[in-house]
């Protein structure tokens, strides 16, 4: 449920402004798989506990590959195409950040050895990216059909905004959680964690690991913030290409990403003002769409400031 609405907002591209081929598709999935493998085999391959400048390298080296294949997609196709692509990296990496913090969450109540956290990300990110091409697509879909389904886009992310706030930043409650009430009961699970295993058998039995079982709540958590997140890029861009890559480049580094920043959850007090703020300046351009043409441009300059100021402003206040 996710691209067509952009359509009306961005620039006034036709679906077929950007012919992007199998051939194309083929290797660029072909790449992010290599990427992947890379990350894998090569990248914090070994269980340990990865220290801040270990994370500092790999998120800085992740973070300027996504800048980089701007230039890719502005020498490949144009201007617009480059600034639609950035801009919905800019808002996808932005809103990841709340996964960043589940996840420290996550890990903190299921006390996951900090040199197992690494594996469970891989395969949680791997798992992302398929579950967000599977909405992308599909999304894409449902409004060429459905056009007048970009109002309830338009809504669903200002109530999210509203919602965000709202919120007192104090995170989600895991023995409240539903969706972990609901995968502790169906799943047959061990007690202690069995080294890096998603799996074991014991008596004869196969059973899942605790390992597994955070796994699973990843990757449903991230059909939640999909919801949000899906919807926002198509106030960008409803170019396929152009949402999943930008998707992509997104999430792949969110693993180093979160061994940098998640102890420094509570230094960024303002970012859910901050992402809400951007939540609310895509569903207004949703809702007006029709009417009112927003240059994306304006896009990318709004949400690099805000952006700017929530993280400047949280920083400056905790570290009075």
């Amino acid at each position: 449920m996710h691209l067509l609405a952009l359509a009306f907002l961005a620039q006034n591209v036709s679906p077929e402004a950007y012919s992007v081929g199998p051939w194309i598709w083929g290797g660029f999935i072909l790449f992010i798989l290599i990427l992947l493998v890379v990350d894998l085999k090569l990248v914090m391959r070994k269980p340990h506990k990865v220290s801040t400048k270990e994370a500092a390298i790999y998120s800085a080296g992740w973070i300027s590959l996504g800048l980089l294949f701007t230039f890719v997609i502005w020498i490949w196709q144009d201007g617009t195409a480059a600034t639609e692509y950035i801009t919905g990296y800019l808002i996808e990496k932005s809103l990841s950040m709340d996964n960043v913090f589940l996840w420290a969450v996550l890990f903190s109540y299921f006390k996951v050895p900090a040199k197992y956290q690494h594996k469970v990300l891989f395969w949680g990110i791997f798992g992302a990216l398929v579950l967000r091409a599977a909405f992308i697509f599909g999304g894409i879909a449902l409004l060429n059909s459905i056009h007048w389904i970009i109002y309830i886009f338009g809504v669903l992310l200002l109530f999210t905004a509203y919602k965000i706030f709202k919120s007192d930043n104090a995170g989600i409650e895991p023995a409240n959680n539903r969706i972990i009430q609901l995968v502790d009961k169906i799943l047959p699970q061990t007690k202690d964690f069995e080294a890096d295993n998603f799996f074991v058998r014991k008596n004869g039995k196969k059973m899942v690991t605790p390992l597994f079982t955070v796994l699973i709540i990843i990757e449903l958590t991230d059909i939640i913030f999909a919801i949000d997140s899906i919807p926002a890029i198509l106030s960008i861009t409803r170019e396929q290409f152009l949402v999943f890559s930008s998707n992509a480049f997104a999430l792949l580094g969110l693993r180093a990403l979160y061994f940098l920043l998640a102890d420094m959850k509570d230094r960024f007090i303002y970012l859910n003002e901050g992402l809400a703020v951007i939540l609310a300046f895509v569903g207004i351009k949703f809702l007006i769409s029709e009417w009112v043409d927003i240059p994306i441009w304006i896009s990318l300059v709004f949400i690099v400031v805000v952006l700017t100021l929530a993280i400047v402003l949280s920083l400056k206040k905790t570290g009075e």
